[in-house]
């Protein structure tokens, strides 16, 4: 491909509207973007599906293998490429942001667990992808890893086949399936205290596992996992009261956030949240994340820990929303915009403005993000980045986009728009400084399209012809 044309194709490739003969034409470009873009697009019509399966880039079949937006039954025709690193991705499965992918069909996991390549069924079986209903049947398996494996979906599983995964004659099967049960057993904690030794395992087991009094004073002896036990919900009031003092401004933090604690206990332990910290939402909130009242409580807590968990959570009421729009704290509003299913309009727009976080940028997109109105309030801003918010704004007249398009720091955002006339998107598309932002606009002409591909001495593909060269 020439340097002149790739700016401009590449921006083609985003063009939603697309036709599946323009796609094709892109796909057979020996362009490593453009092989990698095709194939992760969200729609995807079928005649590209079709040249994707059988394209000779092992690289086109992966990536839509990894496609988490593709159809799971499309997906899995690649059981039968010809190439077990592309079987093996499918295994592995797509990992989705902030989501989990659809499934394959099941048929399609019992062809993966048969694969005569020993990595697919093992990586079909460590993915965080794979189904508990595919996982349970393992505890059976002759091989302790699938066995390991089954116990991720325990509740999927029979009490005589947990007992048996209980009593495994593997260790690392025994260890998996303890973990299932140390939350409600004393046993079980101690015995993975002792067996995960050094490992860093063993805080998670010490942070949720059922202590008896034995080692919930040894560990606070040792004091070398004094932040893990200190958010245990089995330690012993004493213990509690020791580590609330404790020299370790992490510990007294972890103490701080423990569930049976009163305002008035938070507040006498010596903590401070930083406001750039990153916490996770804290378990025991979450456990309530549609209890009503309960998140009330937390939204209005002193302690910046318990409001940012009751941010993220879907059942938070509307009064409480509202207050939390307002607190102080930079990542509380950030979280409750980012996760609430119906954020404030007006905080999705101060924290687009005004944040400094590199996630505010995605808040556009999120439910809610004001747009009427945004022409009349920016459209003549003297900041480029408010002047391009008056685009999203449906009810922007043709005379501020026609201006917006031609100023030079809007005039990018803009040619996207698909409201502009067709006439002054093929000026755009004729500018170089342009070109490659008005090639996605949805509203260019599927001719003009194509067009833009002879001009570049893009060979054309019928679009009945699967098979697409290298």
């Amino acid at each position: 491909m020439d340097d002149p044309w790739t700016g401009l194709l590449h921006g083609l490739l985003l063009n939603t509207a697309a036709p599946p003969d323009v796609l094709l034409r892109l796909l057979g470009l020996e362009d490593e973007w453009v092989r990698w873009v095709v194939p992760r697009r969200t729609v995807l019509p079928p005649e590209v599906v079709d040249a994707i399966l059988v394209h000779p880039d092992r690289r086109v079949r992966c990536a839509f293998a990894e496609n988490a937006e593709a159809d799971p039954g499309q997906r899995a025709r690649l059981l039968d490429d010809p190439d077990p690193r592309i079987v093996l991705a499918l295994a592995m499965g797509p990992q989705a942001y902030r989501r989990r992918a659809e499934p394959l069909p099941d048929h399609a996991y019992a062809r993966l667990l048969a694969h005569p390549h020993p990595l697919v069924p093992y990586e079909l079986v460590a993915s965080g992808a794979t189904p508990h209903h595919v996982l349970a049947p393992l505890a059976d398996h002759e091989d302790p890893l699938f066995r390991r494996a089954s116990c991720r979906a325990w509740d999927r599983l029979a009490r005589q086949t947990r007992e048996r995964l209980l009593h495994d004659e593997d260790p690392g099967v025994r260890r998996e399936a303890a973990a299932r049960i140390c939350h409600e057993d004393e046993e079980a904690t101690t015995w993975l205290v002792g067996e995960l030794g050094d490992s860093w395992q063993v805080i998670d087991i010490l942070e949720t596992g059922r202590l008896t009094r034995e080692l919930a004073e040894r560990v606070v002896a040792e004091g070398g996992r004094l932040a893990a036990v200190a958010a245990n919900p089995t330690l012993p009031p004493d213990l509690v009261a020791r580590l609330a003092v404790d020299p370790d401004p992490q510990v007294r933090l972890r103490v701080s956030a423990r569930p049976e604690l009163s305002e008035s206990e938070r507040a006498a332990i010596d903590y401070t949240v930083d406001a750039e910290e990153r916490l996770p939402a804290l378990d025991w909130v979450w456990e309530r994340r549609e209890d009503a009242e309960f998140l009330r409580r937390c939204a209005r807590s002193a302690h910046t820990w318990l409001r940012r968990s009751a941010a993220v959570c879907p059942g938070l009421p509307a009064d409480a929303v509202e207050l939390l729009a307002r607190d102080p704290d930079f990542a509380v509003r950030l979280l409750l915009a980012e996760f609430h299913p119906e954020p404030p309009p007006e905080l999705l727009l101060d924290l687009y403005l005004n944040g400094t976080h590199r996630a505010v940028g995605m808040l556009v997109t999120r439910p809610g993000f004001p747009a009427a109105g945004l022409a009349a309030r920016f459209g003549d801003s003297p900041d480029p980045e408010r002047r391009r918010l008056a685009l999203r704004d449906p009810g922007m007249k043709p005379e501020l986009l026609d201006r917006l398009s031609r100023d030079p720091d809007t005039r990018g955002a803009a040619a996207r728009d698909p409201r502009l006339p067709v006439a002054r998107i093929r000026e755009l598309l004729a500018d170089p400084h342009t070109a490659a932002a008005a090639a996605p606009n949805p509203a260019l002409p599927p001719q003009d399209m194509r067009r833009l591909l002879d001009r570049a001495h893009v060979p054309e593909i019928p679009v009945n012809d699967r098979t697409i060269g290298c």
